[in-house]
């Protein structure tokens, strides 16, 4: 496996603003490390911990405390499945969905109402887009109706 398949390249991006809808759940400081293909943003926080950002669920969680660990936790049990979200982007591929510059597997239902995971969910869409819809549908406060599961 080839990390770089499953990545989008950061260079080139005002990830300031690209994120600035996801301050918080990110804190204040970070720096842009690893962006999956879904969108999702591995960051490096003031401490040097590695933060991931699970745009699709509105949650930003510590799950390394430094690049090296991060490393390691991705060559142990399903972590890369997980965070990298192989099997998905693969699914992605073999329906025919590329992905071109500035473009990640967006959601046309969030999951925070009730959409899934899978391919039939996914559709390249602009990052800007991306960010900015999946966060404002993970800020609102009150959601009246969320479909059964």
């Amino acid at each position: 496996m080839n990390i770089l398949d499953y990545l989008i390249a950061p260079e080139g991006l005002d990830w300031g603003k690209l994120l600035s809808f996801w301050v918080p759940p990110l804190p204040p400081q970070f720096n842009i490390w690893l962006v999956n293909r879904l969108g999702e943003v591995f960051a490096v926080a003031k401490d040097g911990s590695i933060l991931y950002l699970d745009v699709g669920m509105g949650t930003c969680t510590q799950v390394a405390s430094d690049q090296s660990q991060f490393a390691k936790l991705l060559e142990s049990g399903n972590n890369a499945e997980r965070l990298l979200r192989i099997g998905l982007v693969n699914d992605c591929r073999r329906a025919g969905m590329t992905l071109k510059p500035y473009v990640c597997y967006g959601f046309k239902h969030p999951p925070t109402l009730g959409g899934r995971y899978d391919v039939t969910n996914l559709v390249p869409t602009n990052l800007l887009v991306h960010y900015s819809y999946q966060a404002y549908i993970c800020k609102q406060e009150e959601i009246y109706w969320i479909p059964p599961s």
